[in-house]
């Protein structure tokens, strides 16, 4: 996007102006990876100067940890809306799954934000960040413990904290950048590499819920 620049003045400019940000990076995220898009990437995106970025945001880190606090949030809003009432563990980790395969922007800041995005920005904003993930994650443990009765908190706990970690791995061996995926295409002996996101990580997620609510159940015994 190319546009002139002009200041935001009034309120409500400046928050359109801090959403066209949002929504540069979001754009720039899915179609280039969060890795490669760069602050000077974001301002001409967006139509600004990348100077005028950092008034509204301390660093690009700033901006995509933002993103992935939100995303968090429409996760826990697509999770709840699919696991109404109790279901078997293959029918959740199906929820699980396709909902984070329908997020690609989400999985891969997932991956990065423990590495990179957390440790870019201030305390502040940090903790912001985990104030809304933890909010979050907490609407996420009510519809796993009503979907699969039994299942106790720190188990909940434990299955978010395996799948979202899967997602964000398994979205990177999915989606290789060029020079690897010429690489897998090319040797055969690589072919085995690439991997189909959302059935890998719907098993994975099967099996986890699935041994969590073992736990639990022998711990009940």
């Amino acid at each position: 996007m190319t546009t002139s620049f002009q200041r935001a003045r009034r309120p409500e400019h400046k928050e359109r102006r801090r959403q066209d940000i949002l929504d540069a990076a979001a754009t720039l995220g899915r179609r280039d990876g969060v890795r490669a898009v760069t602050l000077t990437d974001l301002a001409a995106e967006a139509g600004v100067h990348k100077s005028a970025v950092l008034r509204y945001f301390e660093s690009r880190e700033a901006v995509f940890l933002l993103l992935t606090a939100q995303s968090w949030q429409d996760w826990a809003d697509a999770v709840e809306d699919r696991l109404t009432g109790p279901a078997d563990p293959r029918e959740i980790a199906a929820a699980l799954a396709g909902t984070l395969a329908d997020r690609p922007l989400f999985c891969d800041l997932l991956a990065h934000a423990p590495l990179h995005l957390e440790r870019g920005v201030s305390q502040q904003e940090v903790r912001a960040f985990k104030v809304t993930t933890f909010e979050a994650v907490d609407r996420l443990i009510g519809a796993l413990t009503t979907a699969l009765p039994g299942l106790t908190r720190p188990g909940a706990v434990d299955v978010i904290a395996g799948v979202t970690g899967m997602a964000g791995s398994l979205w990177q061996t999915a989606n290789p950048p060029d020079t690897l995926a010429r690489l897998y295409a090319e040797d055969p002996a690589f072919a085995h590499t690439p991997v189909e996101f959302a059935p890998r990580l719907e098993r994975l997620t099967a099996l986890l819920l699935t041994a969590t609510a073992q736990e639990a159940q022998d711990q009940d015994r």
